[in-house]
């Protein structure tokens, strides 16, 4: 894997991971922080979230294990999202490009809605179209498929030209100079 960390003007901090043969980006967090200033921890926004602690001990509650939940992916091509834990066929779900820039999944029985924010055409100023959505249910996931406009990817292909140009830290490289 390639890790590169980025550090905004705003103060914000994003970490991204590649697959080194590929190039494809396999994971991007942000640092969260809190009302006051204190960091809260990581925000997984693209690839699997990082394992929940059981709050069972503390709270004597937890959360169902069959409660839907979505991850997020990234091929050369297209974005992705699988909505795990769905039971129902294929022909109840709908997804639609909204309006206000999202992709919205609904059930006919009225069970499941969920509006999805898609970060990377809102960074890049482009909108959500519906015709480059498509979906397919599996093995009880929703796997959503957003194929990516031309100037998504010519705006990915010239990041990652400046990432390949990095000069690389290897482990045990001081970061910054010491007196």
């Amino acid at each position: 894997k390639r890790k590169v960390h980025f550090l905004m003007e705003d103060g914000k901090e994003m970490v991204e991971e590649y697959h080194l043969e590929t190039n494809v980006l396999v994971k991007r967090a942000w640092k969260e922080k809190g009302k006051l200033g204190q960091d809260v921890g990581w925000k997984v926004e693209i690839g699997d979230p990082e394992p929940k602690q059981s709050n069972i001990e503390i709270y004597g509650i937890q959360e169902s294990s069959s409660t839907p939940f979505i991850t997020r992916r990234i091929t050369k091509i297209a974005l992705e999202w699988r909505i795990r834990n769905l039971p129902y066929p294929q022909n109840v779900y709908g997804v639609t490009a909204e309006d206000d820039n999202t992709i919205t999944v609904r059930t006919t029985n009225k069970k499941y809605f969920k509006k999805i924010i898609v970060p990377d055409l809102e960074r890049a100023g482009l909108k959500v179209e519906q015709d480059r959505i498509s979906f397919i249910h599996q093995f009880n996931t929703l796997i959503i498929t957003y194929k990516k406009p031309p100037a998504l990817l010519e705006l990915e292909k010239k990041v990652l030209n400046e990432i390949l140009h990095l000069k690389v830290r290897k482990d045990g490289d001081v970061q910054c100079p010491t007196s």
